[in-house]
Order: C-alpha cells, then structure tokens, then sequence
C-alpha cells in the first residue's frame, strides 16, 4: 500500500502569535525508506549525523547545493506536498470565523460568499494596525486567542473590552460585531467546547487534499513520534473513522471528500525511517525560505532556486493578498461555512 511520510514544522498549540515561530506547515511525500536511503546517501555521501535534519545542514552554506539538488530529485520524481501558512494570518481567519460571522449568520448575510472572508483578514493583517490602533490591535488578537482557549466569562468580557478600545469605528465590518453589539452569537460561539486556535486541522485538511488527489488508491501515513505530532496523529485517526459520503469544494484547486482513501496512521522513530527525513528536509526548506522572503531571516538556501523546483500542484500557502479581485475569483463558489461546521465536531 502506498505511504505517505509527513513532518511539520513551527507547531505552537493555540498560540499562533508566537515571535519567533511565525510560521507554520507541514510536507508529505510518497518514497520508500530504499529510495530515500539512496538519495541522502547520493546528495550527502559523507553525512556522519545518525539521521538527516534541515535545520543542522543548512546552517552550512556549503550544503545549500546538495539540499537544492536532494529537493529537486524529490519534487522531479515523487509525489510530494508543502504547507505553509503566516500564523497571524490564520489568526485573523479564526476572528472573522467566530467573532464576526456568527453576527452576519443571524442577520442572513453568506459572510464567506466568494472568499470575502479571506479579502477582509488581509485587509486587517496589512491596515489593521494603523485603521485600529496597533497596541490596541495587538491586544485584541491576544484577548481572542486567551478568550479562545479559556472560554470563562472573564475572557469573554476582556475580548470586548478589547474590542472597544480599538478604533473600531474604523472598520466596523470587522469589530463591529464585538465592540457595537457585544455579539452574543459570537461570544456564544468563541466559548464553543472544544474549537480552538490550533492550526493543527486547517494544515492537515490542505495536505489531505493534496494527497487524496495524488494517491491511486488506498493509502497510510507514517509520521515521527515528536510531541507535536500527537495532536496531527489524533486528527487523522478521526479523519480515518468518519465514513459519511460527503464532499467540500474549498478553493479553485481544493476539494475534500468523505471517506477518505487514508486507511492507517503510524508513529515512528524518525532516525529510523530516511522518507520521514526527507519531509523533514522538505518543509525545514519551506519555512526557511518564508522567513528569508519576509525579511525575518538574513542568510539561508535561495528563495529563487527552491521556488522553481516546485509545480503548482506541489506547494499549498496562507498568506494574505491585497489582489481582491483575484482572491474572488480564487475562492467563488467555495463551501467555507459548511465546511467550518462540518470540521468542528473533528476537535470535540
């Protein structure tokens, strides 16, 4: 049976506002342990560590031509997938998700109705700090994410005390909802058992897709046994058990359909297992790169020559865009509220 050997990188729990790790994803990639043997024995013949990590070679510059050419071998020849998301981003995704829309649901307005969702969080990632205030921005997404994970009273009511100290006014389509109303469809559903910030589900939800799709057939994962992981190995064991006939249409080039070809998931002991290695080079790569192209890392691989070993179909990202007109069409006709809804009863 094909696997596919998957390791994630910048996994911080439910804080996605962490400074030094702004960043989160995770790669996927269908190769024998045999055949990723061979490539790291062909890229790094004289590779002494006892297993293959990103983050060690690429600290030499003179490993950044092997890992470019060990990448390359990789995307030209096997089935791969990278993630990679801007965590505050996703943030602003999750506020619009439950301190804004429930308000438009009661009044019946579709606030997802071609991808709007996604045109207003950039729009706050990019102005929201000037239109609202930036210390009082700052605090608003703080008090979200504690009112997230607490869901007491206390946090609820800080969140729109936080709200209101912003310049609310000045995008009252956004904090609107909190800060005029006190929403309390909204605060109903922060203070929801079991949702969370995790970016754990939206990350394995794009790889799903990706994999769904490249897979013939049945096929299992095999994932390192990191602490990290647990809440992804969870996760997919419910993805696994659910066999409802059911199918989301999340972008232009994303679906999702129930049940899923994934049969198993498997924790291993990475320095046992070369494919599990090579996701780990994978994504290592990816985040760098991200870091590099944001300015919040100065030297590493080059963005340029590991940008063009990817196909289109090969690199899935979240990052926020001024380019309305191309999120619109990106995203028209997708089923964002029913797939929030569906996928919620994935963290009770």
């Amino acid at each position: 049976m094909e696997c596919f050997r998957i390791d994630e990188s910048g996994y911080t729990g439910f804080d996605l506002l962490n400074s030094e790790q702004p960043f989160q994803g995770a790669a996927a990639v269908s190769i024998s342990d045999e055949d990723a043997e061979r490539l790291i024995k062909e890229h790094f013949p004289s590779l002494q560590a006892t297993e293959l990590k990103y983050q060690a070679l690429s600290r030499r510059p003179k490993n950044h031509p092997r890992l470019l050419g060990l990448l390359g071998n990789i995307h030209t020849n096997y089935k791969c997938v990278t993630y990679v998301c801007d965590k505050r981003f996703l943030l602003l995704l999750m506020f619009l998700d439950y301190a804004v829309e429930p308000f438009y649901f009661e009044r019946g307005i579709d606030f997802y109705a071609d991808g709007q969702n996604y045109s207003l969080a950039s729009l706050l990632y990019f102005a929201g700090p000037t239109l609202l205030g930036k210390g009082a921005f700052d605090a608003l997404l703080a008090a979200f994410q504690s009112a997230m994970r607490e869901k007491t009273t206390k946090a609820l009511d800080d969140l729109v005390t936080a709200a209101r100290k912003t310049k609310w006014y000045e995008l009252p389509e956004a904090v609107g909802p909190l800060a005029g109303y006190g929403a309390p469809e909204c605060l109903s559903a922060i203070a929801t058992p079991g949702v969370s910030t995790d970016a754990a589900l939206v990350v394995l939800q794009a790889l799903i897709s990706r994999m769904e799709v490249m897979a013939d057939g049945p096929y299992r994962v095999e994932h390192d046994q990191s602490k990290n992981l647990l809440t992804y190995h969870n996760l997919l064991e419910r993805y696994i058990n659910h066999d409802v006939d059911i199918e989301f249409r999340q972008s232009e080039i994303a679906t999702i359909k129930f049940p899923l070809k994934l049969t198993s998931v498997t924790q291993i002991d990475s320095k046992t297992s070369p494919a599990v290695q090579l996701a780990d080079v994978m994504i290592g790569a990816a985040i760098e790169v991200t870091k590099i192209l944001r300015g919040q890392k100065a030297e590493g691989i080059e963005p340029d020559a590991l940008l063009d070993l990817y196909k289109d179909e090969q690199v899935i990202h979240m990052f926020p865009s001024l380019d309305f007109d191309e999120q619109r069409r990106f995203r028209k006709g997708t089923q964002a509220a029913e797939v929030i809804d569906y996928f919620s009863q994935f963290h009770v």
